[in-house]
């Protein structure tokens, strides 16, 4: 990972056109080729980001300045998104390897979530059978990892509450899967007990299917004594 302290400007083209005015930031490349620009406020979500794949070009302007031009892979709806970073002045510029990660212990209702979805995926889609659970990738675990009754692969990552981050989590997943031949095409559920508008619409325009899951529900299947009420 490459980690840079930097006075900078950011611009981004693609579905829409966000403007970042000159400020200092944080500027993250990870090894997963994803690009994140961070400020020092707004808790852990970035201002904008690039997710992978990507490619990053570092050049200079006219001016001397220094610039990034980030680029996402062409997709059939049309162009390549594309991050624009202006850097005015670098503060501290770092690399660091961080080396594999082993992944998000869940605990609690969340877990609880994924077990009781797995005992019953059909609760998901007709028809969907579980492959395996934790289904593991270059990038991480996949909650679930299931076939339709048409036999296609679907992902499924699970939260309490699904929120944008995790739609981008699944997105890297479907991006990782999809390269695998033996896989592909894998389409992706996001699965939540909660799944907030901002969440489900970026969802919906990357293809993603979104299900809101009734954990009490899901509970009295497992509960025989559930079913007499």
């Amino acid at each position: 990972m490459r980690l840079v302290v930097a006075r900078c400007q950011v611009d981004y083209a693609g579905r829409l056109s966000a403007h970042l005015p000159l400020a200092t930031r944080v500027l993250m490349i990870k090894a997963d080729g994803s690009v994140l620009v961070h400020s020092d406020g707004g808790s852990y979500k970035p201002l904008n980001w690039m997710s992978p794949p990507c490619s990053v070009r570092e050049g200079t302007t006219d001016d001397g300045a220094i610039e990034w031009t980030v680029t996402s892979k062409a997709t059939s709806k049309g162009e390549p998104d594309t991050l624009r970073i202006l850097i005015e002045e670098i503060h501290h510029d770092s690399a660091h390897e961080l080396g594999i990660d082993p992944g998000l212990q869940k605990d609690g209702v969340e877990k609880h979530l994924q077990e009781l979805l797995a005992d019953h995926p059909a609760t998901l889609g007709e028809g969907l059978t579980l492959v395996r659970r934790e289904f593991p990738t270059a990038i991480g675990p996949v909650d679930l990892m299931c076939r339709d009754a048409n036999g296609q692969s679907v992902a499924v990552e699970i939260k309490r509450r699904g929120e944008i981050d995790g739609v981008e989590q699944l997105t890297r997943y479907l991006e990782l899967l999809n390269r695998d031949p033996l896989l592909s095409p894998v389409r992706g559920i996001f699965a939540a007990q909660e799944i907030k508008p901002q969440a489900r619409v970026l969802a919906e325009d990357r293809g993603i299917f979104c299900a809101v899951v009734d954990y009490d529900g899901l509970r009295g299947l497992d509960d025989p004594t559930a079913r007499l009420f």
